[in-house]
């Protein structure tokens, strides 16, 4: 018993310290919130009085987080309320860029394809790609660039569902050679901001990868997505995954003139495929099956995936009923305001905690230093597990996650003072401090972990319901009362076992109370 419980102290140490040398030594730290680092919010308004409720709405809130995930802002808050959306971009500092990146307008846009799409590096502004027979690649300057095509079929909703690559067709020496000009912003991020009057380059949706974007050159939009009615809806086949989609009465002489232009390839639509760009990104790349759409039914066919399928519907629905957001205020959150409160925070956290602990020893004399200790390790592992979790899941510290941080240290020492009271009542019985230690801790563990519960299910439900700085709050306490399980079960239950197994603790006064045997 003695050496398991020896064994399991050990490794708490081990972990908990380890884990905070790791991250020290790497250099990972928490990344901060809007409040603590400063940055911009910026606000806009739906023109049309659109809700949150609404496709299009709904459509440009994932559209403007998809744009703020590729520039890396660590844990940015976007929020919609009523017909208005609040975007706060921790970090950022360009406010052009930022009103840039939140710009969206659930416009759809139905494009022909020039080129044949490729593979664009993400770091650099120009590239060259020379191909030869067979696929294979060459580099001219410092940047390989891998053609690639994205496609599917443009049918019936009876039609089938194979789908279509467009040929790369060599030159007299047997290579064929594109340029790509992709316009960025100072940060190196591509600048997606649809033009649908002229040709540009477009990323397609989806077709990312850690060193490459996948881009098409389109041309000047034959039609926008207003020829689609707002009932697309994704399905499954036999094929895999598609969209089908009915066309407006007006749309659909307009959607076969374009499906005339690239069933077969043309000036128009030289590729025969037809891209449909929202808001600076193709959706989707598509060719055509027929020329005729009389029946006023579209299926979109090709390698979807259930989500792919099912945001490309949502695309569809929301260039029905398209909208557009008016930029409402942009504003600047100044880094040293957030330096300001972050230095109050932590001051006032050590003040509280150091007062709490003196109080601790006071009453509870040696047990008090167990506290102590106790609060170190807790705060190691809260902070190796913040620091980590900020690097892989962009999550960020915030004032109101650094106050659930304060509040849920009264959880934690709530736990030391259930477990020495009941070991307090047990020695007070006349038993000894080694049978005291083992009964007080059996009967503490399910009031520490009813209790504990309370914190998690009230963190949880503040989570699940609220946004903005209220989430925050309530994710800090619950991931430190879940701390508090695990170093009252880890470290104070065995630390506390094997003290009272030592003459030295009964030889002295613990508690307050004398210590000299007792029943058992």
């Amino acid at each position: 018993m003695r050496r398991r419980l020896a064994l399991t102290l050990i490794a708490t140490f081990v972990v908990a310290y380890g884990a905070l040398i790791a991250v020290l030594a790497t250099g990972t730290t928490p990344a901060l919130g809007l409040d603590l680092q400063g940055g911009i919010s910026v606000t806009q308004r739906a023109v049309s009085g659109a809700s949150c409720d609404d496709s299009s709405m709904k459509l440009a809130v994932e559209k403007i987080r998809d744009r703020v995930d590729a520039l890396g802002v660590a844990e940015p808050e976007i929020l919609c309320q009523g017909d208005t959306i609040v975007v706060n971009l921790p970090g950022v500092k360009n406010q052009r860029q930022a009103e840039d990146l939140v710009q969206v307008s659930g416009q759809v846009w139905l494009r022909p394809v020039m080129s044949q799409c490729q593979a664009v590096p993400k770091l650099d502004s120009t590239s060259t790609t020379t191909t030869a027979p067979g696929g294979s690649t060459t580099t001219t300057g410092s940047t390989t660039t891998v053609p690639t095509s994205s496609g599917g079929l443009l049918a019936p909703s009876s039609g089938a569902t194979t789908t279509t690559t467009p040929d790369t067709t060599p030159d007299d020496s047997g290579t064929s050679t594109s340029t790509t000009e992709v316009p960025r912003d100072d940060a190196g991020i591509p600048i997606q901001q649809s033009d649908p009057t002229t040709q540009q380059f477009l990323p397609v949706h989806g077709k990312d990868s850690d060193d490459f974007i996948e881009y098409c050159l389109v041309g000047v939009a034959m039609a926008s997505g207003e020829v689609f009615q707002d009932d697309a809806a994704a399905r499954i086949d036999s094929g895999g995954w598609g969209v089908t989609v009915s066309l407006t009465s007006s749309g659909e002489d307009q959607f076969n003139a374009i499906a005339a232009q690239c069933f077969t390839p043309s000036e128009a639509c030289p590729t025969g495929q037809m891209g449909v760009d929202l808001d600076g990104e193709l959706q989707s790349v598509t060719g055509f099956e027929t020329p005729d759409f009389s029946g006023g039914q579209v299926s979109i066919t090709g390698s979807f995936t259930e989500s792919e399928a099912k945001t490309l519907a949502e695309v569809l629905n929301s260039g029905a009923l398209p909208i557009q957001l008016q930029l409402e205020s942009v504003q600047n959150v100044s880094a040293t305001l957030g330096e300001d409160s972050l230095h109050a925070a932590v001051v006032a956290g050590i003040i509280g905690v150091g007062l709490v602990l003196l109080f601790m020893i006071a009453y509870y004399r040696i047990l008090g230093f167990i506290v102590a200790v106790g609060i170190t390790i807790s705060a190691a592992l809260l902070y190796s597990t913040v620091s980590f979790l900020s690097e892989t899941q962009g999550l960020a510290l915030s004032l109101s996650g650094i106050a659930g941080i304060i509040v849920s240290v009264g959880v934690t020492v709530d736990s030391y003072v259930v477990f020495f009271e009941r070991l307090k009542d047990e020695v007070k019985g006349g038993r000894s401090l080694r049978n005291s230690a083992q009964r007080g801790f059996s009967g503490a563990w399910r009031t520490i972990v009813m209790a504990d519960l309370v914190s998690l299910i009230g963190a949880l439900v503040l989570w699940y319901l609220t946004v903005g700085a209220v989430r925050g709050f309530a994710f800090f306490l619950g991931l430190s009362t879940l701390c508090d399980l695990v170093v009252a079960y880890f470290f104070t239950r065995p630390t506390v076992l094997l003290l009272s197994r030592t003459r030295w603790m009964e030889r002295r006064k613990v508690m307050g109370i004398e210590v000299t045997g007792g029943a058992s």
